[in-house]
């Protein structure tokens, strides 16, 4: 029987346990040209025993920012920036991917350089509001990719993806997750396109294949990991149908099978079955973030790897409160409480996705 602590190969890498440091969005990137800072490199380093860190999401390009103060890697400046990061967390012993996350319609202008407007598959615009360093806002109807728009968005995460080997990180992660660019294109209330990037399920997950494919192909498939979050609605994503769900990423997960990627990084909704199906489809290491509304992810969850729902599990807002989250479960506590009023959101996606520090 496997436990948590046992080490796990991934990436080419020995990892020192199965506890994954979840990626979550921080809005402290405050150097020049959206780049970390010194306080970036002392809170992933001091996460450094983590089996696996994936940072904050990190936007592939310009246009891909949705909030205030996110992280970029598509220029020198942040690549220089992130190195320090990378540094710091090697010398403690661990390892750490980049979350390449494309948030799409869920952004703002006044969040975009000058002539820049948010981008999704169809010019639907998302019910709710975004921060930005004015207020809330209301989302705007999004610009509608066309064939060169996604040929040159494709093409912005595979840099972004030489970027972050360059600045360091032992791989990449892509978020097709949480109502951001990619599950735009999966998702039928925000892809209502008839040409080849929409329509049907093939044409739903051509965008999130095409993207994964270019990111293996710039830097290899065995440091390219995918997170995904069947059913979820955050960010005004409607999937609904329960038959279209499971077509939809069953196809979408057999066939990044194919790509040979690292892990698979899964945001379970209420379908445990679902989870399991994914998991006996999923060819390599399966990474679960599992449902424990209305709590953060706690020591529990551990016994999922035991009993072979998931090889490694991710942990969100009680890493935040406990820098050394690995001893403190295996030494069973004790625990920092976390606090749910510096997070974003009320459910335990916001936990595990969303805090605010």
């Amino acid at each position: 029987m496997t436990n948590a602590f046992a080490r796990i190969e991934v990436a080419g890498q020995s990892m020192a346990n199965r506890i994954v440091m979840a990626p979550m969005t921080r809005s402290r990137a405050y150097g020049p040209g959206a780049t970390p800072t010194d306080l970036m490199v002392t809170y992933y380093s001091q996460r450094a025993s983590a089996g696996l860190i994936v940072t904050e999401g990190i936007q592939p390009s310009p246009v891909g920012q949705g909030y205030p103060d996110t992280p970029g890697l598509h220029s020198p400046e942040q690549v220089r920036a992130w190195r320090k990061v990378t540094d710091a967390v090697h010398a403690e012993g661990g390892v750490i991917f980049a979350q390449l996350m494309h948030t799409g319609r869920i952004s703002h202008p006044s969040l975009l350089p000058p002539g820049l407007s948010p981008v999704a598959p169809s010019p639907v615009a998302a019910k709710g509001q975004v921060f930005t360093h004015q207020g809330p806002m209301d989302f705007v109807t999004p610009q509608e990719l066309d064939a060169d728009g996604i040929a040159r968005t494709i093409a912005d995460f595979a840099d972004a993806a030489r970027n972050a080997i360059a600045a360091g990180f032992d791989g990449v992660e892509i978020h097709g997750a949480n109502g951001y660019l990619i599950h735009q294109f999966l998702a039928p209330n925000t892809n209502q396109r008839t040409d080849g990037w929409g329509g049907d399920t093939a044409g739903r997950v051509r965008f999130g294949l095409e993207v994964a494919a270019a990111v293996a192909e710039a830097i290899g498939g065995h440091r390219t990991g995918f997170r995904i979050s069947p059913a979820n609605p955050y960010n005004d994503i409607a999937e609904q149908d329960a038959a279209d769900v499971e077509n939809t990423y069953t196809t979408l997960v057999t066939r990044l099978g194919e790509l040979n990627l690292a892990y698979l990084h899964m945001i379970e909704g209420t379908d445990r079955g679902l989870t399991a199906r994914l998991r006996k489809t999923w060819p390599s290491t399966f990474v679960l973030n599992p449902l424990t509304h209305p709590h953060p992810t706690g020591p529990d969850a551990l016994a999922l790897i035991q009993d072979g729902t998931a090889d490694m599990i991710a942990f969100g807002a009680l890493f935040l409160a406990n820098p050394d989250l690995p001893a403190r479960l295996a030494a069973q506590g004790p625990y920092n409480t976390p606090d749910p009023a510096t997070f974003y959101g009320g459910d335990h996606r916001g936990y595990t996705d969303y805090p605010h520090l």
